[in-house]
C-alpha cells in the first residue's frame, strides 16, 4: 500500500499532502517542479517520479513530462508527456510517447501505459514496440514486468530476430508472426508464440500452431526452436508435414515426428537446414 512508501515530495506539495488542506471538493492546485520517492518496506529507495508540473486535486496527482525510475532487481527508466497518479491506489496512468528503458538496453514504445508499482506490473492496450540488441517485437496488447524481463504481447505480433553471431559479417534475420499471445521469459532465455505461427527466413517457410524459441544468455542468438502441432515447412515446391518439429542450431538439425516421422536431408546452411543420423 502507498501508506508504506513513505511518499517524499517537493516542499509545497509535502505542505497539501500532509496538512491535508485540499480537499476534493476544493480547487484543482498546481506546483511547478515535484519529485516523488517511494520506499520499500525495508527502507530502501524503490522508485521515484519527476516531472516539470503537478495539478493535485484530491488524491489524483497530474503531471506533465513524467520521468520515473525504478530501483531494486528490475531497474528501469520510464518517460511519458502525461502522467496520473493515484495516492489512494499506488497506480499510475501514462499517456503520449511513453517509453520504457530497462537496466541492460531494452525499449518499449506505446501511447498509453497502466503502471502498478505494488504489483510491479505494466500493461496497456494499445499498439507496442520492443527493442533488444538483435530482436524487434511488435503487437497489440501487453502487460510486463517494468525491467521486461518477462513480457507477454497479447494479439499481432511480428518479431524479427537476428539469428547469425554478431562477428559474422553477412546477418541472417528470421521473421516470426503469430496471432498471439507472445511470452518472452527472459529468466529462461526463451520466447513462446501462439496460434497460427508462421516463421520465415530466405524463402523458407515454417508454419505451426505454437513455437517456442531459445536463446543463448541475454537473448544473443537462437540454440534451440520447437514447433507443435500442425508443423508444415515449406522450401520452394516441396513441403514436409509434421505434428512436431524440433531444430537444433548447433547441429544444424531439424527433427520431424508424429505419424510419420521423418528427417530430412537439405542442401545449404541454413536455419530450416537438416541433416539425418
Amino acid at each position: 500500500m502507498m501508506s508504506k512508501l513513505n511518499i517524499l515530495v517537493s516542499l509545497g506539495l509535502l505542505l497539501v499532502l500532509q496538512t491535508g488542506i485540499l480537499s476534493a471538493d476544493e480547487p484543482e492546485q498546481k506546483f511547478q517542479g515535484f519529485n516523488l520517492q517511494g520506499y520499500n518496506d525495508s527502507g530502501e529507495k524503490a522508485w521515484n517520479v519527476n516531472g516539470d508540473t503537478a495539478d493535485i486535486n484530491g488524491n489524483k496527482i497530474i503531471l506533465s513530462n513524467v520521468d520515473a525510475n525504478t530501483f531494486g532487481e528490475q531497474k528501469m527508466n520510464v518517460t511519458a508527456k502525461k502522467g496520473t497518479v493515484d495516492q489512494a491506489s499506488g497506480k499510475m496512468r501514462l499517456e503520449d510517447d511513453v517509453v520504457i528503458t530497462s537496466e541492460d538496453g531494452k525499449q518499449l514504445m506505446t501511447d498509453s501505459l497502466d503502471w502498478d508499482r505494488n504489483r510491479d506490473l505494466v500493461s496497456t492496450e494499445d499498439d507496442v514496440t520492443i527493442t533488444d540488441e538483435r530482436m524487434m517485437a511488435t503487437g497489440k496488447g501487453m502487460k510486463a514486468s517494468p525491467g521486461l524481463k518477462n513480457a507477454e504481447i497479447k494479439k499481432n505480433v511480428t518479431v524479427m530476430i537476428e539469428t547469425e553471431p554478431e562477428e559474422k559479417q553477412e546477418s541472417k534475420t528470421v521473421t516470426i508472426t503469430c496471432d498471439g499471445p507472445m511470452i518472452v521469459d527472459q529468466t529462461e532465455s526463451m520466447a513462446s508464440f501462439e496460434d497460427n505461427v508462421l516463421a520465415v527466413q530466405e524463402g523458407r517457410t515454417l508454419k505451426a500452431d505454437r513455437m517456442e524459441v531459445y536463446f543463448e544468455g541475454q537473448m544473443s542468438g537462437i540454440t534451440k526452436m520447437i514447433c507443435l502441432g500442425n508443423v508444415e515447412i515449406e522450401q520452394g515446391e516441396n513441403k514436409t508435414f509434421a505434428e512436431k518439429a524440433v531444430y537444433d542450431a548447433a547441429q544444424q538439425k531439424l527433427t520431424l515426428s508424429g505419424r510419420p516421422k521423418l528427417i530430412l536431408l537439405t542442401e545449404g546452411e541454413s536455419l530450416f537446414a537438416t541433416s539425418g543420423d
